[in-house]
């Protein structure tokens, strides 16, 4: 089995090595920018090139009865937009269930038994109100939750992660332009979904830029 990614970081790294370089280098001659410029833009050129090809890498071997080892993500091609979500859990064996949700990428995903069941865009915090990175498991379920501490704003579907606050829920405006105060917004059906699902004791392990894949581990022992 083979495993694509899509190394997104590598663009912007070197776009921006080849537009410093030619910003470093305009005390020359006319000719002589033109042809860092002329370099940079196609040193470019080639970054687009590759980054827009998939990379292919061989899945690791790994425990098939390991449950918290990823044996599947969900088929979605390109980004997962705001707004959006995705779910099927047909045929998929019980097991412990764990949500990931990754700041840069800013989308959860949920895995039972290691299998992606669900994945959603995520509204997240704020440099103000930042969602914390850690290991939370949900301690408590509240269907018809509001919230005192944000004048009594709804937050249906709630699983609480922090007894400050930070929570998965519903109820958000998914959308570009939005933010919390540190909780994990989902779209409504998603939230609903989730909230069938998960139960007290469920983990959801909030990270900042971390990529995985099949063979993967969701393991959060130490």
């Amino acid at each position: 089995m083979k495993t694509r990614f899509k190394w997104i970081g590598a663009l912007a790294l070197a776009i921006t090595a080849t537009v410093g370089g030619a910003m470093a280098f305009t005390h020359g001659s006319d000719a002589q920018e033109s042809d860092i410029i002329a370099g940079s833009a196609a040193a470019v050129d080639d970054a687009i090139a590759f980054v827009a090809n998939e990379v292919v890498q061989e899945t690791p071997a790994y425990d098939p009865d390991d449950p918290f080892v990823i044996k599947r993500v969900l088929p979605i091609e390109g980004p997962i937009k705001y707004g959006e979500w995705h779910w099927d859990d047909e045929g998929i064996p019980d097991g412990p269930l764990v949500m990931t949700v990754d700041l840069q990428a800013r989308v959860i995903s949920v895995f039972r038994n290691g299998y992606e069941i669900g994945a959603a865009a995520a509204l997240l915090g704020t440099p103000e109100h930042p969602t914390p990175v850690g290991t939370f498991p949900i301690l408590t379920k509240e269907r018809h939750n509001v919230s005192e501490k944000y004048g009594n704003a709804p937050m249906p579907w709630t699983l609480r992660l922090t007894w400050d606050g930070v929570a998965v829920h519903g109820g958000s405006t998914v959308e570009r332009g939005y933010a919390s105060h540190g909780c994990i917004g989902v779209p409504d059906e998603f939230a609903s979904r989730l909230f069938d699902t998960a139960e007290v004791g469920d983990v959801v392990i909030i990270t900042d830029g971390v990529m995985t894949g099949v063979g993967g581990s969701l393991s959060t022992a130490g």
